[in-house]
């Protein structure tokens, strides 16, 4: 029995080559936390971003350098980029002319709808999408003296602003409905999904450090994706954005939903462990994340149970006394020196590879 739900069918719309909704793969982005104005800094941190498997990126955009600095910015990467707005509706407008392939705005802080009327203009002259991002710290004031922050209130101002933007003929349209707690984001995107086929951006915002953000990401993306709700996601953490990436493939891959790279399982450690399984896990996982081939590798902790217990791992390694094994399938291959075993393993994963198609990364 699947523990993922239906997917809601929507609407599709694009951001740059992504397609977002209906039967398109939920696709993972992030956020850089560089100054957008440093364009030599921000492209760094997309490449890295890249390379660990982000497919959309966000950039805020404070001022009109910023916004103007996107032209520079996407001559450098790969992946479509999006212009975060607030406030001053001539940025969006920048932004999308310096090759922005989608913008966000807030309704709560963007102004007068001529002002979205103007960003709704300039979004169909470039073909570009908009996303309509409703955070429960910023509602129309209207709206929140009468509803409260609630989830009542999110959903009543993404419709009202997806109305405006319908009424105006555009229909490139996904909305995200954030706030600080997994409940109300929860119950405001289930109540959203009766009323709208809009596609929907899903995370908790302000989640907080690593521990916290995770845990609230995990919980809350899970719960919608596993319900059928989500067509793009970004775990928001107070970290380097390369763990927003990493920890929103491990929420699809725990929810069978997409695979990306090779998956890691590693036992706790216990009074039977000799060997530096910590470094040694940690040490794997950073090198694996640059891989994509889709295995299963075991980080184990002691000969006694590893090979066993992780038999159904592609590939692994056990500690000893100082030393450890390399084993596939359950099976012993060869004895290694502790100092050894990251890179003999890392080796073999690599042969494994190059010689069997079935263990290249595969079309989601």
């Amino acid at each position: 029995m699947s523990l993922v739900r239906e997917r809601r069918q929507t609407r599709q719309i694009s951001i740059g080559k992504v397609k977002i909704g209906s039967d398109a793969p939920i696709s993972v982005q992030s956020m850089t936390n560089t100054r957008t104005q440093d364009v030599k800094a921000t492209v760094s941190q997309i490449l890295a971003l890249e390379k660990a498997g982000c497919e959309i990126i966000r950039v805020a955009v404070p001022d009109m350098e910023a916004a103007l600095a996107i032209e520079k910015i996407k001559q450098q990467i790969a992946i479509p980029i999006i212009a975060d707005i607030h406030f001053d509706f001539r940025l969006a407008l920048a932004s999308a002319k310096a090759g922005a392939d989608a913008l966000r705005i807030n309704p709560g802080n963007i102004g007068e709808e001529k002002k979205i009327k103007a960003v709704v203009d300039c979004a169909k002259d470039h073909g570009i999408s908009i996303r309509i991002g409703v955070n429960a710290g910023s509602l129309e004031k209207e709206i929140e003296q009468r509803l409260g922050i609630t989830p009542e209130a999110m959903v009543e101002s993404a419709l009202r602003n997806i109305k405006i933007l319908e009424d105006l003929n555009f229909h490139a349209i996904k909305v995200s409905l954030k706030a600080s707690d997994v409940s109300r984001t929860v119950k405001a995107y289930r109540l959203l999904a009766t009323k709208t086929n809009v596609p929907f951006h899903v995370g908790v915002t302000e989640a907080g450090g690593l521990y916290a953000g995770i845990t609230k990401s995990a919980i809350g993306i899970g719960m919608l994706l596993a319900e059928g709700l989500g067509d793009t996601i970004r775990v928001s953490l107070t970290r380097d954005p390369v763990e927003e990436i990493r920890t929103g493939f491990e929420i699809l891959r725990a929810l069978g939903i997409r695979r990306r790279g090779p998956e890691l399982i590693s036992c706790p450690t216990c009074g039977r462990c000799k060997i530096d399984l910590f470094k040694i896990a940690e040490e794997a996982e950073k090198a694996l994340l640059e891989r994509s081939s889709k295995i299963k590798v075991a980080i184990m902790g002691c000969v006694v149970n590893g090979p066993g217990e992780a038999k159904e791992a592609d590939i692994g390694i056990a500690g000893g006394d100082g030393m450890g094994i390399l084993f596939k399938k359950g099976k012993v291959i060869r004895k290694v020196d502790q100092d050894k075993l990251v890179d003999q393993l890392l080796g073999e994963i690599d042969n494994m590879t190059e010689n069997s198609e079935d263990l290249n990364d595969k079309k989601e």
